[in-house]
């Protein structure tokens, strides 16, 4: 007779999966003591290509008052680092592990070309994800928005959110789209198409849905997971007018202005330290008096404020629908962003070769979309793509250095706020702690009183939790945290209490001390050659470890395999 590992590691992942939620459900119903009702319920909320300064309550001029009302009613982390990508950010933040351990080291778009299991590039069935492990332990699961952790087209839908734990599902398989006409738009399993007549705006639908799944599971005894992944502040530019039309004049005195006025609040609110000082302009763009387009260039950050808003205005209906049905005392909401501002620019396509699937050819109502970063089309209208580039991503990552791809501070910081009455104690209150998005899953495993399983969907066990519990911290207390490690398109990085190793490909190493130099403009290699080594042995000791391939590979495309930043058409203009 086979013994019931045996029979895990041979059977269906169906049946292990069943197996696993049996085990897990039992042993979280021995937690002594804890019953459905005394554990909290679970929010995260995720923004999208959002930096560490977009938010008021992180030195923001852009209006957003939910997110200010959660952070004056709960906790603001200082140090929360995410990683610098969309599909590596989620696959961190769904399994607390490490992109790599989690088939993700690269993007869903890179799908079988990477022939190393850290980059296939689909949601490897080697890890647990966040809403099994609670499944299993008796929440209710739901989640509204972008997945984006499974290539859209030509595989299956075994990784698809209904097959990785969520009972409910209402958003997109693909990473970026139309806030109009969104591509790959799902409803549970089943594809579904936006209607004209619907006045759709993607923001607000995922919202509606989030509300819907509080209301459905908020009556119940079982508490619930939702996981509400906005696309917002993603690409492409495109936003209600009537939200546009609030920021019309507000980035006339333009990027300078902006950076510096971010700054100033953000040292009056301890955000950052004076002493750190904020980095210089991105040598690519002139200052705001020399550039060329000042009306469409103050149109582009307008129109990305107005995204944000737009976002917003969602979390408070979120809220409000907590607060309405009586369970927001004990439910833990987190919001942050998956990695820093980008600088992404669109250039106007030559041909329509090879078009990807979430950009459109027209709209629902048959006009053409205008693509590319042209001073000549003003940003908005579902008829545009466009993105805010990189003068308007260097203001949101004020006061730091580079942006999304990147593992120096502006494409790995994050704004972490977390509101939990019951559970927090504190009100409006700061912390230094350093925390990464690997210790969200560890921290909802805690206090929802679920423990980590041992056996995954595959029918083996998954790797230990990179992570550890946040609870500590909501306590009011320390909280040991062991080296942090990235690396993205050979762009790597160690953070080791106040040290920090990182090189933006194909660059050396730098070496930052932290407390000193948060915004990393003192580069102390030359002083201290002997940590640089030592940290550099751990990194290649953690890039063994998960998987980490030297880059470039040999089948990375051309096009990437260098590191050049770009310098797009409308900026070389301005030097002419």
């Amino acid at each position: 007779m086979k013994t019931r590992r045996e029979f895990l590691q041979q059977g269906s992942a169906a049946t292990a999966g069943l197996l696993l939620s049996s085990q897990v459900a039992k042993a979280s119903r021995r937690v002594e003591g804890e019953a459905h009702s005394s554990r909290p319920n679970i929010v995260l909320m995720l923004a999208d290509d959002m930096g560490f300064s977009d938010i008021g309550c992180y030195g923001s001029e852009i209006d957003t008052p939910n997110l200010n009302k959660l952070a004056s009613g709960g906790l603001r982390f200082k140090q929360f680092y995410n990683n610098p990508r969309c599909c590596p950010s989620r696959a961190c933040l769904m399994t607390g592990l490490c992109p790599h351990q989690a088939g993700m080291g690269m993007m869903v778009v890179d799908y079988k070309r990477y022939p190393y299991p850290a980059y296939a590039g689909d949601l490897s069935n080697r890890c647990v994800t966040i809403a099994e492990a609670l499944r299993a332990g008796g929440y209710r699961t739901a989640m509204a928005g972008k997945w984006h952790l499974t290539p859209p087209v030509g595989v299956d839908k075994h990784n698809w959110p209904l097959q990785r734990g969520f009972e409910k599902f209402f958003g997109t398989i693909v990473g970026g789209g139309s806030y109009f006409n969104p591509s790959t738009l799902t409803h549970d399993n089943t594809p579904i198409q936006a209607q004209r007549n619907e006045d759709f705006y993607y923001t607000d639908a995922i919202g509606d849905h989030a509300v819907q799944y509080i209301d459905e599971f908020g009556h119940g005894k079982e508490p619930f997971f939702l996981y509400t992944a906005f696309t917002s502040t993603h690409w492409p530019l495109q936003a209600r007018e009537a939200d546009i039309a609030k920021y019309k004049d507000r980035y006339r005195d333009g990027w300078d202005a902006l950076r510096q006025e971010r700054h100033q609040r953000q040292t009056q609110m301890g955000i950052v330290e004076e002493k750190w000082g904020i980095t210089k302009r991105d040598p690519r763009v002139p200052p705001w008096e020399l550039a060329s387009h000042h009306e469409w260039e103050s149109r582009r950050m307008a129109v990305f404020a107005a995204q944000l808003d737009r976002m917003d205005q969602n979390i408070g209906k979120i809220v409000a629908k907590l607060e309405q049905m009586g369970i927001a005392d004990n439910t833990l909401i987190f919001f942050m962003a998956d990695n820093g501002g980008n600088y992404e620019e669109f250039g106007v396509p030559a041909t329509n070769a090879n078009r990807p699937i979430w950009l459109p050819f027209e709209t629902l109502d048959g006009r053409p979309v205008r693509v590319g970063n042209r001073p000549d089309v003003m940003p908005g209208p579902e008829d545009t793509w466009q993105s805010y580039g990189i003068p308007w991503g260097n203001c949101s990552n004020t006061p730091f250095r580079l942006y999304k791809h990147y593992a120096h501070e502006g494409g790995i910081s994050t704004p972490l706020v977390v509101h939990w009455p019951a559970g927090i104690k504190q009100k409006n209150a700061l912390t230094n702690e350093i925390g990464h998005e690997t210790d969200i899953m560890a921290t909802c495993l805690d206090v929802a009183g679920v423990p980590y399983p041992s056996t995954t969907i595959s029918g083996q066990a998954p790797p230990p939790l990179e992570g550890k519990s946040l609870k500590p911290i909501f306590e009011g207390g320390p909280r040991d945290r062991s080296a942090i490690f990235w690396e993205h398109e050979g762009n790597a990085a160690m953070r080791d209490g106040k040290w920090k190793l990182v090189s933006r490909f194909p660059d050396y190493w730098e070496l930052y001390d932290m407390d000193a130099d948060r915004t990393e403009m003192h580069d102390l290699t030359d002083q201290y050659p002997q940590r640089v080594k030592a940290m550099a042995a751990d990194y290649h000791k953690w890039a063994k470890y998960v998987g980490a391939q030297p880059w470039p590979m040999p089948e990375t495309p051309q096009n990437v395999r260098e590191g050049a930043m770009p310098s797009p058409p409308y900026l070389r203009h301005d030097m002419m």
